[in-house]
C-alpha cells in the first residue's frame, strides 16, 4: 500500500509514479533526474512504501511488453493504432502508454496482442485502463504515427497503408464509435477537426456517403441507410482480427446478407417513427444548429421540418427554446 508520505514541493512526480517507474525497471538515478529530486529521496520513497528492491546489477522489468510493436504494420497493429487514437493516452510526465475502456475484454485482447502482462486497473467510474511503461513504444507512437499527449484536440490522421485502413477505422470505431441498427445510424465522435475531417474524407472515398457535423466542441460523422451500413460493416470486418464483440453483434442483426437484395431505406411514417425523428432532430439541433445538415442525417426534407413547425406546437416551442440558448 502506498503511504501518504509528504513529498518535497519541487518533486515533479507523484509517489505512485515513482514506484511504478521503479517496478518497471527504471534506475533510481534516472527517476530522480526526471522527478527533480535526489536519488536519496527516491530511495526513501521506496523504503517507506516497502517496495521490494532489485539487487544491484540485475535490473529486469517486472512487466513485459513487445516494445517494438508499433514499428511494423499488420491488421492488428492498425486496429490497436486506431483504438489508441480513440481511447489511448500518452503521459507527458513519464514513459507510459495507456489504453482505456469500460469493456475489459477488449483490453485483454490488446494486452495479449502486445505480449504484455501489465495489469488492468479499474477506476471509480468503472473504466479499465491498461498502463504500459515503455519509452520505446511511447516515442514510436509519437514519432512514427503522430500521437501526442494532447491527442483530443491535436490528433492528426496517421499515414495508413490502404490495405490496413479498415482495421484502423475498426479500432477507432470500437473506441469512439456508435451503431444503432433500428435507426440505421453509424456515428464516430472526436475532438480534432483535422482528424475527423480526414476520416470523413476516407469514408466518402469508400462511397459510404458519410457526413461530418459540428456538435458543440466535438465533431461527429454519420453514416445512414440500411444498405450503406451493411456495406460499411462488410468493409469494416473484412479479414477481421481483434474487435469489440458487442458492437459487431449489433451490425449482425441484419438478416439479409446479399447487399443487392437489401431494400433502399424508406422513411417510416408511423407516429412512433415520426416522433423518434423529431427527438433526434432536437438532439442534433442542440448541438449543431444547422437545419440543412440535420435534415440530411435523418433523411427528411426541409419542407418536412417546416411542416412539423406548423403542425406540432410542442416541437415548435422546443425549437425556439433551443434557439434562445
Amino acid at each position: 500500500m502506498v503511504l501518504n508520505m509528504a513529498r518535497k514541493k519541487k518533486c515533479t512526480l507523484e509517489i505512485t509514479e515513482i514506484i511504478q517507474m521503479y517496478e518497471e525497471g527504471e534506475k533510481t538515478v534516472d527517476i530522480a533526474r526526471r522527478a527533480n529530486v535526489s536519488t536519496r529521496y527516491i530511495n526513501s520513497v521506496l523504503q517507506q512504501n516497502k517496495v521490494e528492491r532489485t539487487p544491484h546489477g540485475s535490473w529486469k522489468r517486472k512487466y513485459r511488453v513487445n516494445e517494438d510493436y508499433f514499428k511494423i504494420w499488420s491488421n492488428n497493429m492498425a486496429y490497436l493504432l486506431g483504438f489508441f487514437a480513440a481511447d489511448g493516452y500518452i503521459s507527458s510526465r513519464n514513459q507510459t502508454v495507456c489504453f482505456s475502456q469500460k469493456d475489459p475484454d477488449i483490453l485483454e485482447q490488446i494486452r495479449e496482442e502486445l505480449q504484455s502482462n501489465h495489469p488492468l486497473v479499474m477506476n471509480n467510474t468503472g473504466v479499465y485502463t491498461l498502463i504500459i511503461g515503455s519509452k520505446v513504444m511511447k516515442y514510436d507512437l509519437m514519432n512514427l504515427h503522430g500521437m501526442t499527449s494532447d491527442k483530443s484536440n491535436a490528433l492528426q490522421m496517421p499515414k495508413i497503408p490502404e490495405k490496413y485502413l479498415s482495421h484502423f477505422v475498426r479500432g477507432y470505431f470500437d473506441g469512439d464509435g456508435f451503431v444503432n441498427f433500428e435507426r440505421r445510424i453509424v456515428s464516430f465522435v472526436g475532438g480534432s477537426e483535422q482528424f475527423m475531417t480526414s476520416l470523413n474524407l476516407e469514408l466518402q472515398n469508400k462511397n459510404f456517403n458519410s457526413r461530418c457535423i459540428v456538435e458543440d466542441k466535438y465533431f461527429r460523422i454519420y453514416i445512414t441507410g440500411r444498405k450503406t451500413i451493411h456495406m460499411f460493416k462488410k468493409w469494416l470486418y473484412h479479414d477481421v482480427g481483434i474487435h469489440l464483440k458487442r458492437k459487431y453483434e449489433i451490425f449482425d442483426k441484419e438478416t439479409i446478407q446479399d447487399a443487392n437484395k437489401i431494400p433502399e431505406s424508406r422513411i417510416k411514417k408511423t407516429k412512433e417513427a415520426v416522433q423518434s425523428r423529431k427527438e433526434l432532430f432536437l438532439e442534433l439541433y442542440k448541438q449543431s444548429k444547422t437545419i440543412e445538415e440535420i435534415c440530411k442525417v435523418i433523411k427528411v426534407k426541409p419542407s418536412t421540418f417546416n411542416h412539423w413547425l406548423k403542425k406540432d406546437r410542442e416541437f415548435k416551442e422546443k425549437i425556439y427554446s433551443i434557439r434562445r440558448l
